[in-house]
């Protein structure tokens, strides 16, 4: 068997604010930008470099979708980000004013620091030990 994740959903409010954050800031790159109707497109975004899991922005659709913006598992840190340089995406995160939850720290695993997007999503930022 051989499956793997190619994307997921992160429910956001605005798509053109989503887009801004995720792309000029935290700088993923933008694969699609497809109108659907009038109050839906299909945004696709992913993490530059080898990767290949893609997010797709979901706008929040009515108020249930709404309640689960920034928050999609119950507080807990929702995505795991790798990097090359973590020092580097660091002072991107500083120079950007985005939120650190937990200063950056060398683990077992590699070095790592938890920061909360534009919604209150918390991801861990993680280069890993080679």
């Amino acid at each position: 068997m051989n499956q793997s994740i190619a994307q997921f959903a992160l429910v956001i409010d605005d798509y053109d604010r989503a887009i801004d954050f995720y792309i000029n800031k935290l700088h993923f790159e933008l694969i699609e930008d497809t109108i659907l109707n009038e109050t839906k497109r299909w945004v696709v975004i992913k993490p530059k470099g080898d990767g290949v899991c893609n997010i797709l922005l979901a706008k929040a659709a009515n108020e249930e979708q709404k309640s689960r913006i920034g928050n999609q598992t119950g507080g807990r840190v929702f995505l795991f980000l790798h990097t090359d340089d973590l020092d580097r995406d660091y002072k991107n995160l500083q120079l950007h004013d985005i939120k650190i939850i937990r200063q950056p720290s060398t683990e077992t695993f590699g070095k790592v620091l938890v920061f909360e997007d534009l919604y209150g999503n918390l991801w861990d930022l993680i280069e890993p030990s080679n």
